[in-house]
């Protein structure tokens, strides 16, 4: 997973502008190790997206509850009330339902890690066959020390395979 990382965080970078570092930009998760929760994802290789790796999520039925599957990243900074915070990810669908060829996640957030799991912000996002970033923004409600909240992605919404690349929260500040 650290090769992961770097080509993620190399990638991303790059994306956002151009003269920036990972370290400019204040990304504030660890992009090359989400958790998956409820499915097992498998790294693979996918040069169609930004770094190059892909963790392809296979969701085998809709679940009881949209978050029965979900892909997460743990923030691993702290954060002031008033930073403004960029959730942004790549994402496609590879396989629909019965043959859809878009499905929209509902749920992307950054959220607390703990019950009662409250939203600081999210936001649905529609994905596709072909890559696309999305991405989410909000404001830190308060301070927050790192590893009390983290970035998630609800999948459980159906029977569907998706294709995650780079997934980055950036603090952009007050």
């Amino acid at each position: 997973m650290k090769r992961f990382a770097l080509a993620l965080g190399c990638a991303f970078a790059g994306l956002l502008l151009a003269p920036a570092t990972a370290q400019e930009l204040n990304i504030i998760n660890d992009p090359g190790a989400p958790q998956v929760n409820g499915a097992s994802g498998r790294l693979r290789d996918d040069a169609a997206v930004q770094g190059g790796k892909a963790l392809r999520v296979v969701v085998r039925g809709k679940g009881a509850n949209p978050w029965d599957v979900a892909v997460e990243s743990a923030i691993t900074q702290p954060v002031k009330a008033g930073d403004q915070l960029l959730f942004a990810f790549w994402a496609r669908l590879e396989k629909g339902e019965g043959g859809a060829t878009t499905t929209t996640l509902p749920y992307n957030a950054v959220q607390l890690s703990a019950a009662p799991y409250t939203a600081l912000f999210a936001g649905p996002a529609e994905i596709g066959p072909e890559w696309k970033l999305h991405e989410v923004r909000g404001k830190a409600d308060a301070d927050r020390a790192a590893g009390t909240f983290k970035a998630t992605i609800h999948l459980a919404t159906a029977a569907q395979t998706v294709d995650l690349g780079p997934i980055f929260v950036v603090n952009l500040g007050q």
